[in-house]
């Protein structure tokens, strides 16, 4: 208990990370903060617009999710704040709830990412299967980029839970009444990007495109735009609450504590890898990521999770501390009480293009070509994954693909179980007289190699108790590593149908975890009849199985 409320206090973290800081240090996070902040500008501003909440409350949540998550998380590098895939779970929930309960919602996903946090359930993201990640990385991705057909057009479409009738709807508007403006911008934005990453790369593109393609917009006066910024952070306050309110929103705050915590853990394993000396600490992570996503609401942000592209441009950049995500959001708060009236020029469709590129670049084309030349399972995994996240939700998608992943996976185990006859005359014991001839007749060995699980136990018992015209059957175990209480039963069952038939059921080579579950279940007596036909190896088994036969046969001479 003690050390699980330890996660709670970032104190003994702080001063181990802060222990040989200097103004050098500080000269690098500096840098990467202000960079991480630029690059942070238009994506808060336009995953705030996408996810129906407002711009504003995009930047307000890169404010205070940003200093929070980074001061209290246990990567001293992960970058929090909105992101595509946090948008892709909170349209619907505006669009069924409104704008307001957003705000109830994540501080619900914040509570409960606590709990998570102090269970200690950081660990298991590495339960979640590659294909699944991949699956739903690009999943969010053209989702991203088909939110911002609207936008692209011109067009003004009702909102709704499921992104497909959306663009269609708004490719259908678009079409009775062309106009061009919305679509030029957005092209200019895309154009510029991806023009100024190719020869200048320590400004961003987005930014320039943003400044630029705004001042353009100029001269289309009557183009959507994000409207006012408030100068401030608005004062704190809690959302209007009710018990009934708690319960109808409780699944939608679940699918967003579960997406932040993913996310989250996700972006601090990219920062990971991207480092020699730094590993984070999960659970102290997701805790950190719980106080954001407590705080950024009350603030009027929307729920957040760790930015894997901007965590990666601040460990590029330099970071050297945790205060580099501070920096960043200090450096955002600095843009809103001095540039805020100036963004409501900001036209929607430079949002739009900005997220495009965002989406394109979201998709993991590395990762889609290893998986191809992996196996059919694998890639299954991935395209159902992706498939469901478009067609209906993000977290449908993790349901279907966890189980997909799951049920193939117990297909390649069972398949991954050989029972093979063996040769019993290497195995013979030399200080034996034995019968060879007679001994092979009424003494059969099989070698078990693989797991022994639920998905085969059936099959495995079947297999083997058809088996009666000897006197003995030997079970070489020594390659099976794994077996669990479907397993143990099995053999029980299969012990006893054996000697109904008159056979003696024997094992050799018992391996360590088998005989546990064994022990733990109280079977091994009854399946080793008290010890007696367990042996160590196959030739003590042979052995004793000769001696059985040789009983036999002077009973029934």
């Amino acid at each position: 208990m003690v050390k699980t409320l330890e996660l709670l206090n970032p104190v003994p973290a702080w001063r181990q990370e802060f222990a040989d800081y200097s103004l050098q240090r500080f000269q690098q996070d500096l840098l990467a903060g202000l960079t991480v902040g630029v690059v942070a500008l238009p994506l808060a501003l336009a995953f705030g617009v996408t996810s129906g909440a407002g711009a504003a409350a995009g930047l307000f949540t890169a404010i205070v999710a940003g200093l929070v998550g980074s001061a209290f998380g246990g990567s001293r590098y992960n970058i929090t704040g909105p992101t595509g895939a946090m948008t892709v779970v909170l349209l619907p929930i505006i669009a069924q709830y409104g704008v307001d309960k957003v705000f109830l919602v994540g501080i619900m996903a914040g509570l409960i990412l606590l709990v998570f946090g102090l269970l200690r359930f950081g660990r298991l993201i590495q339960l979640v299967p590659y294909p699944v990640v991949i699956g739903f990385t690009n999943g969010i991705a053209i989702i991203i980029f088909l939110q911002q057909v609207p936008a692209l057009l011109g067009v003004a479409t009702p909102r709704g839970e499921h992104i497909l009738p959306i663009t269609l709807e708004a490719i259908r508007v678009y079409l009775l009444q062309p106009q061009v403006a919305s679509l030029f911008l957005t092209t200019l934005t895309v154009g510029l990007i991806l023009l100024w990453g190719r020869y200048i790369k320590h400004i961003p593109g987005s930014i320039v495109a943003l400044i630029l393609v705004t001042l353009v917009s100029l001269l289309f006066p009557d183009l959507p735009r994000i409207g006012l910024i408030p100068t401030n952070l608005p004062a704190p306050q809690l959302p209007n609450w009710s018990l009934s309110d708690v319960s109808l929103l409780f699944s939608a705050a679940l699918a967003v504590a579960l997406l932040a915590g993913i996310e989250t853990l996700l972006s601090a394993v990219v920062a990971d890898s991207m480092t020699i000396r730094e590993k984070h600490d999960p659970d102290r992570e997701v805790i950190g990521s719980s106080f954001a996503n407590i705080l950024a609401p009350i603030f009027g942000g929307i729920p957040a999770t760790g930015a894997i592209a901007r965590t990666a441009v601040n460990v590029r950049s330099g970071a050297q501390t945790r205060f580099s995500g501070i920096i960043h959001a200090l450096f955002l708060l600095l843009v809103v009480v001095l540039l805020g009236p100036l963004a409501q020029a900001i036209p929607l469709a430079a949002l739009a293009g900005i997220l495009m590129v965002v989406a394109v670049r979201m998709v993991e084309w590395e990762a889609v070509q290893a998986i191809l030349r992996s196996t059919r399972s694998d890639l299954s995994t991935m395209l159902v994954t992706m498939g469901v996240t478009v067609a209906f939700d993000l977290v449908l998608a993790i349901e279907v693909g966890l189980v997909l992943a799951g049920i193939l996976f117990i297909q390649r185990m069972k398949n991954s179980l050989s029972l093979e006859p063996m040769d019993l005359t290497p195995q013979l014991p030399q200080h034996l007289e034995i019968d060879h001839d007679l001994l092979r007749e009424r003494v059969v060995a099989f070698r078990v190699d693989g797991p022994l699980f639920f998905a085969v136990a059936g099959e495995f018992i079947n297999s083997l108790t058809q088996i009666s015209q000897v006197d003995a059957l030997i079970l070489r175990m020594r390659r099976v590593k794994v077996m669990d209480a479907s397993g143990a039963n099995a053999l029980l069952t299969m012990k006893e149908a054996l000697e109904r038939r008159g056979v003696k059921f024997l094992l050799s080579g018992l391996q360590p975890q088998p005989r546990e579950v064994l022990e733990r279940m109280g079977l091994l007596e009854k399946v080793t009849t008290h010890g007696h036909h367990l042996f160590e190896t196959t030739d003590q088994a042979i052995a004793h199985a000769w001696s059985h036969v040789k009983r036999k046969q002077q009973q029934n001479p």
